[in-house]
């Protein structure tokens, strides 16, 4: 494990220098990944490995929190040390297209046009995704890439192409295991 560990080392540091933004250097990378990042890594890997099914591994928190970060520095170790097949998705890229949001917003109500607003997510094709990640008779997929800056979803060939059954998927957003408030409420 130690010469794992030394393996991935050097990738984790690579990648926590692209999210250092000036300034604001990330501290303590070592102990985080000794302590955090490599501890809840086996713990998901002991998790697969109970029945090696897929297991989708939920991130929640704030937009700017580092779900993303998290999510990448997982892949890397668990790609790397576990050899698992990991594929990350966020719940942005399942934001409904510009045009959609535009019918919604004129027919239901004005707030559809920004995207966020709970209800401008395409929930079916998300848990569409999700049960085909999960299928024991995987076939190749494509899932949606949104762009922020044009305030749309990329065109198909731009999307990330899914060829093999993921062990493990991390799925990251800013409502991720959120229930709905009841009806009474």
């Amino acid at each position: 494990m130690v010469k794992t560990i030394r393996m991935i080392k050097s990738d984790y540091l690579k990648f926590i220098k692209t999210q250092e933004v000036a300034g604001k250097r990330i501290i303590d990378k070592i102990g985080k990944l000794n302590k955090f990042y490599i501890p809840l890594s086996e713990w998901i890997y002991s998790n697969y490995k109970k029945d090696k099914k897929t297991k989708v591994i939920g991130l929640s928190g704030g937009q700017g929190t580092g779900k993303t970060t998290l999510a990448k520095i997982f892949q890397i170790i668990l790609s790397t040390i576990y050899k698992l097949k990991v594929v990350n998705i966020s719940i942005d890229d399942f934001y409904r297209t510009s045009n959609e949001r535009k019918k919604m917003s004129k027919f239901t109500h004005p707030l559809f046009m920004t995207r966020g607003v709970p209800g401008t997510h395409d929930s079916k094709m998300l848990f569409k995704i999700i049960k085909r990640l999960k299928n024991k008779k995987f076939k190749k997929l494509m899932i949606p890439k949104f762009d922020k800056s044009k305030d749309d979803r990329l065109k198909i060939n731009f999307w990330q192409k899914i060829t093999k059954k993921p062990d493990i998927v991390i799925f990251e957003g800013w409502c991720v295991g959120a229930k709905p408030q009841s009806k009474k409420d």
